[in-house]
């Protein structure tokens, strides 16, 4: 292990990094190792870091409350549609 794998693994240790993955990571990322197990943990740390921001976020729950206004409103758009029409139907019936 270089100086440069040394240093890569211990910040990746110092961020929560498991010691296993911090050095086949920093073996990967200089070429001495298998570049796929790198590829993985990032792909790992990348969904966590976006299911964290999406928790900050409140994303499920804004997503939930757009759904629910959006099904409300189409709803409210086809009572509308409903009532237009049988307007339009007794007005034609008169005639």
């Amino acid at each position: 292990m270089n100086k440069r794998e040394k240093e890569l693994s211990k910040s990746l240790r110092a961020r929560g990094i498991r010691k296993r993955l911090a050095r086949k990571v920093a073996s990967a990322t200089d070429g001495s190792g298998s570049p796929k197990i790198a590829r993985r943990a990032m792909a790992d740390l990348a969904s966590v870091v976006a299911e964290i921001q999406d928790r900050l976020q409140h994303g499920p729950q804004k997503r939930s409350a757009a759904a629910k206004k959006a099904a409300r409103t189409r709803k409210q758009k086809a009572r509308r549609r409903s009532k237009a029409a049988k307007r339009a139907a007794r007005t034609r019936a008169r005639h």
